[in-house]
This record gives structure tokens, sequence and C-alpha cells, in this order.
């Protein structure tokens, strides 16, 4: 018998004990979930930015309620549709900055919230 047959053998033999044996697992290969200074900073953005979205949307919604109102006051005489159009028009620009301010403060919250952490991630790290 040659050497090669001979090793081949005994190779096959250890490999087939070796794959019915089970071993412990000593490493992960899953990612550490942590997040960094960019990570929250972006989430926080995020946020921001859906805030910011949120409130403007709200600001069409009622936009396009207060040209339903205004529709529906065309059926009355002219006269009384352009002042109630000037009245609703009138709502709309108030209710439209108040969405802007809501927004406006909302932003500014998020973004002074989202610095503080900034810093206290690298604080940490240092």
């Amino acid at each position: 018998m040659s050497f090669l047959s001979s090793t081949t053998f005994a190779l096959r033999t250890a490999v087939r004990a070796s794959a019915l044996r089970q071993s412990p697992r000593l490493f992960s290969t899953t990612l550490i979930q942590q997040k960094g200074p960019v990570d929250a900073a972006k989430d926080t953005l995020k946020s921001v930015d859906r805030a910011v979205s949120d409130a403007a949307v709200a600001g069409i919604d009622k936009g396009v309620e207060i040209k339903d109102k205004a529709a529906a006051a065309a059926g009355i005489e002219t006269s009384k549709a352009e002042a109630k159009t000037s009245e609703v028009a009138g709502e709309a620009k108030g209710k439209a900055s108040e969405v802007a301010g809501e927004a406006k403060g909302k932003a500014a919250e998020l973004s002074g919230k989202a610095k503080g952490t900034a810093e206290e991630i690298k604080r940490k790290m240092s």
C-alpha cells in the first residue's frame, strides 16, 4: 500500500470524526450595537427633520381645509364670499405662521438636544 492511500484513509476518518463532534462556539459574528456620536447625531437630526415635516404637512392640510371652506363660501353672494375669503385667508396666514413657529421651536429644541448628546458622548469617549 502506498503512502498516499494510507494517509488519505487516515485523513478521511479524522475529518469524519471531527465533523460529527460538536465544538463550542468561541466567537461571535454579530456587530456590537453601540451608537457612536455620529450615529446619535444622525438619529437626532432625523427626528428634527420628521418634526418639521409633520408640521409642514399639518400646515398643508390646514390650507386645503381652508380652501374647501372658501369654495363652500363661494356659494354665498359675491360680496359675502369675498369677505369670507379674506377672513379665511387671514385665518390661514395665522395658522401657517403658528405652525411654522412651532416647527422652528421644535427644531431648535431637538438640535440643542443633539448637540448636548454629542458633547456628552465626546466627554465619555475621552
